[in-house]
């Protein structure tokens, strides 16, 4: 007999920088139908956002000149994306990380958003965010 499984948020989250990514989302909307989950601007730029799409979602923001952005490149062929994978607990997927051999790129550090985040890379080379900060595309952020 099968074990019924509970339906759950996905947990991992395709994220992109765009040098526009303001234009980037709304081309995105219009382009493939997604709906803008959340967005947050800092000096009139998307630092972060939410892109929906049923009950998945991308994140994208600005490029910037910062040590996430050293990490992930420049929008283009080899640069500007990664993979976030929400997780329950940061410090105990650090220690199975580091104890794999994945590559520290940003040791584990909180949020102002309030997530607890590292990221690492693998043996090759893709980048990979884990953290707590856990988006849900069926919740809406604008309605709290």
């Amino acid at each position: 007999m099968s074990q019924i499984i509970p339906l759950e948020a996905p947990r991992i989250y395709p994220t992109f920088r765009y040098r526009d990514a303001a234009r980037m989302a709304d081309w995105l909307v219009e382009a493939f139908g997604f709906r803008v989950h959340a967005s947050h601007e800092r000096e009139g730029r998307i630092v972060h956002a939410e892109l929906a799409l049923g009950s998945s979602m991308i994140m994208i923001g600005e490029t910037a000149d910062d040590a996430y952005g050293d990490l992930v490149g420049t929008p283009g062929a080899t640069g500007g994306k990664s993979t976030y994978v929400a997780i329950d607990d940061a410090d105990l997927l650090y220690a199975r990380a580091r104890g794999a051999g994945a590559k520290i790129l940003q040791d584990l550090s909180d949020t102002d958003y309030g997530s607890r985040d590292f990221i690492c890379a693998d043996p090759e080379g893709n980048v990979w965010c884990f953290g707590t900060y856990w988006p849900k595309a069926h919740e809406n952020p604008a309605a709290e």
